[in-house]
């Protein structure tokens, strides 16, 4: 009983330091998900069973209660709070003073040479290897990748399936040298392949429906990790994507890794090769169909049949249900976006009756808008000649119009009416018809000939066809619409009217739709409209 006891102290002795960011994941998730209702004495039989102290447990508990369960799995920072032995900031000036004048005498300039100048110069200079860093990471020398420590190379895994899916796609080649992209998602934990689709491109549309097929089959993550492709997540170049949109959504975090670091997705890259080298050894496919066959039959065999090593010697289904996966994540409300009818919409208070023979309760005056919606003016009949781009794509009337990729580079003539859009080639052959937008910032193409909104256009409504707008009277008595001035009355200053037009006329009106002017539409910008002049406007 002695010998025991002894071993017992010594245990709890060395297991005392150890700090929280030292503790493995999966331990840190056992301790992220204790149970509430735990028997007494639990706590220090778990953490003499893992070699931890009482503190660094509820230290963790407390980051599982404040970041959630997957947050608790992930180390915090191990900067110390303070660095004794940094080496001083003018000793580092110093030596990247030295290093470049021995690059401006054409001088050797690297640690070894800067270290013996400093010590010509009766200096004790930083070693070699802090030298090194020093430059790195100031930036005047690139670092040596061969020369990394193996430190660098740690590998992180999550603690349970779902806590975090990697999603990546590659371009294949079918038999006719059709170029085809394969979208493949696997869990972080377990390795599984998820779901694997072969699409014509590497599109948003496909990277949806890949992560929807695997959310359907094994529930919800709770992160995407991706690169920073369109398709995926664009959030780096300062927009986001439809794939993003559809996971925050469900709750699900999307992450990238740093540009042009694809180790970060390194085992989803590592994936592509065992596939790639998989289908090098079959007939190449001659069909999108067949060539999703013979994926379907390699995640088969890749998460029943191929053991791993990064997994114990067990297959990736084996891994999956060896853990029970993390819970979905709970979607957070997300507020909707206000359409322009609302934000130009006039104040409309009712008036109240105190009695019939009494006076009326007046509203209070209410702001005018804050914004309005800008009017594209285009005419409506004309025509164009433009060249078309290498998407097979012309843009007219502030849209954009698919031609055909085999016109690519060639010019094409556009003319356009109050109905229809008609695009000729250069021999005068017709090519395609599309209806007149209504608006600007559509895309129309043989999926879509009705028009769809562009993400990031501006979606405006058209001054070459019908509409309304409600502007309020400027101090001058005039209103601005389709890019002109109008003459509505000084009288009128503050007074919210409502302007309506067709193909030549344009109308203003009151609230109540008492008509106060007519004008002819105007056919060009930057024109003032008043009762009998019309002339330039040196304001607009």
């Amino acid at each position: 009983m002695s010998h025991d006891i002894v071993v017992t102290s010594l245990g709890a002795g060395v297991f005392s330091g150890m700090d929280s960011n030292t503790v493995p994941p999966d331990v840190r998730w056992s301790i992220a998900n204790w149970p509430q209702d735990a028997e007494r004495g639990e706590v220090s039989r778990f953490c003499q069973r893992n070699g931890i102290s009482r503190s660094v447990f509820y230290k963790i508990r407390a980051q599982a209660q404040e970041q959630g369960p997957v947050g608790a799995t992930e180390p915090g920072s191990r900067r110390p709070l303070r660095s004794p032995r940094r080496t001083d900031s003018d000793m580092v000036e110093h030596a990247l003073a030295v290093r470049a004048w021995l690059v401006g005498q054409g001088l050797d300039a690297g640690p070894l040479s800067v270290h013996a100048k400093m010590q010509r110069q009766g200096l004790n200079p930083p070693s070699r290897a802090t030298l090194a860093r020093l430059f790195a990471a100031a930036g005047v020398c690139g670092p040596e990748p061969r020369k990394r420590p193996r430190a660098a190379n740690r590998r992180f895994v999550y603690p349970a399936p779902n806590c975090c899916w990697q999603i990546d796609a590659f371009f294949w080649s079918l038999t006719d040298g059709t170029t085809v992209a394969i979208h493949q998602v696997i869990d972080d934990h377990s390795r599984l392949a998820l779901a694997t689709l072969v699409a014509e491109g590497e599109t948003a549309k496909a990277a949806v429906k890949v992560v929807s097929t695997a959310i359907r089959c094994w529930g919800v993550p709770q992160r995407v990790l991706s690169d920073n492709g369109l398709a995926f997540n664009p959030t780096r170049r300062g927009f986001t994507g439809k794939l993003v949109d559809y996971l925050i959504d469900l709750g699900t975090k999307p992450i990238t890794g740093k540009p042009d670091k694809p180790t970060t997705q390194g085992k989803n890259e590592r994936f592509h090769q065992s596939l790639q080298k998989w289908l090098n050894a079959r007939p190449p496919a001659t069909t999108i169909t067949a060539l999703q066959t013979l994926v379907d039959e390699f995640d088969a065999y890749y998460n029943h049949e191929r053991v791993h090593q990064a997994l114990d010697g067990k297959t990736p289904m084996e891994a999956w249900h060896a853990t029970t996966p993390a819970p979905a994540p709970i979607p957070q409300p997300r507020l909707p976006r206000m359409p322009p009818s609302v934000r130009t919409a006039p104040p409309t208070t009712p008036t109240v009756k105190i009695a019939d023979t009494g006076p009326q309760l007046q509203p209070y005056p209410q702001s005018p808008p804050r914004s309005r919606t800008p009017l594209a003016l285009h005419p409506g009949t004309g025509s164009s000649e433009v060249r078309v781009k290498q998407n097979g794509q012309v843009k007219a009337l502030s849209c954009l119009f698919y031609v055909a990729t085999s016109q690519a580079g060639q010019r094409v003539h556009i003319i356009w009416d109050e109905r229809v859009v008609e695009i000729f080639d250069g021999d005068g052959g017709h090519i395609v018809t599309y209806p007149r937008p209504e608006a600007t910032g559509l895309y129309y193409g043989p999926r879509t000939p009705t028009g769809t909104i562009i993400k990031g256009a501006g979606h405006n409504p058209s001054a070459g066809t019908t509409g309304t707008a409600t502007r309020t009277v400027s101090k001058g008595g005039y209103i601005g619409v389709l890019a002109n001035k109008f003459y509505a009355g000084y009288k009128r200053q503050g007074e919210h009217l409502s302007i309506t037009w067709d193909t030549s006329t344009v109308i203003l009106s009151q609230s109540d739709g008492t008509v106060i002017a007519r004008y002819d539409k105007p056919t060009q910008r930057r024109g003032w409209h008043g009762p009998d002049r019309q002339k330039p406007s040196t304001t607009s």
